[in-house]
């Protein structure tokens, strides 16, 4: 018994030191050059949540026409209040099957803490009140920008070219379910695929950020 707590301390010591040291060691390790504010930048916000974390950028002509197999899944975006398109990925059962906490499952945390399929996410949204914790906002340079919406767009599924909408699955009525590329488990999630898109962006992370909190400060450290 005192062998199994031992063991079992010493396991959760060792998480936390690497949550923290996944935090405070940046990637890349050298900065980038930020973009100069105001010449020619698009700014994005990073959404933290309890336990996931979503980007949004802003709904424009130009992510209108670029993500525009979003609209024909039903995704409105011409909707007149939209201001932002929000982008989130993960565990394809816990998703689809925890639409709120209530509704938590056994098979769908089962299947997040080993393996599971990803999809990805797509919801619009008015404005975002701001400031507030759990809002971070980010200038990109156009170059930046542009990496961020490909590595996004990369991450959908295609076949024979066409993004797969998983069918029936709605949390709002205005947001829709895509299969999305890798696999989902909890040391490489949600909150990693978010922080790989930033480092795409041009963003410094931390080295490793499973969870919102790590993220957040990795984002307000490093850059």
């Amino acid at each position: 018994m005192k062998r199994g707590l031992k063991w079992a301390f010493f396991g959760l010591l060792a998480a936390v030191l690497a949550v923290v040291l996944g935090t405070l060691l940046p990637r890349p390790l050298l900065p980038v050059s930020a973009a100069a504010a105001g010449a020619g930048t698009t700014r994005i916000l990073v959404l933290l949540g309890p336990i996931h974390t979503d980007i949004a950028v802003p709904l424009t002509e130009e992510t209108r026409a670029r993500f525009g197999f979003i609209e024909a899944a039903g995704v409105s975006l011409n909707h007149p209040q939209a201001q932002w398109l929000i982008f989130g990925w993960g565990g394809r059962s816990f998703y689809l099957e925890t639409p709120a906490w209530s509704e938590l499952k056994a098979m769908p945390v089962f299947k997040a803490l080993t393996l599971d399929r990803s999809v990805m996410h797509v919801d619009i949204a008015g404005r975002i009140v701001e400031p507030q914790a759990s809002v971070a906002s980010f200038e990109l340079d156009a170059a930046g920008y542009e990496r961020l919406l490909g590595f996004i767009a990369e991450s959908f599924i295609r076949d024979a070219g066409t993004v797969v909408p998983v069918d029936g699955f709605s949390y709002n009525g205005n947001d829709r379910f895509f299969e999305a590329s890798g696999r989902f488990n909890a040391l490489f999630g949600c909150n990693t695929w978010t922080a790989r898109a930033l480092r795409e962006a041009g963003l410094r992370t931390g080295l490793w950020n499973p969870v919102p909190p790590s993220l957040g400060l990795s984002l307000r450290i490093h850059n």
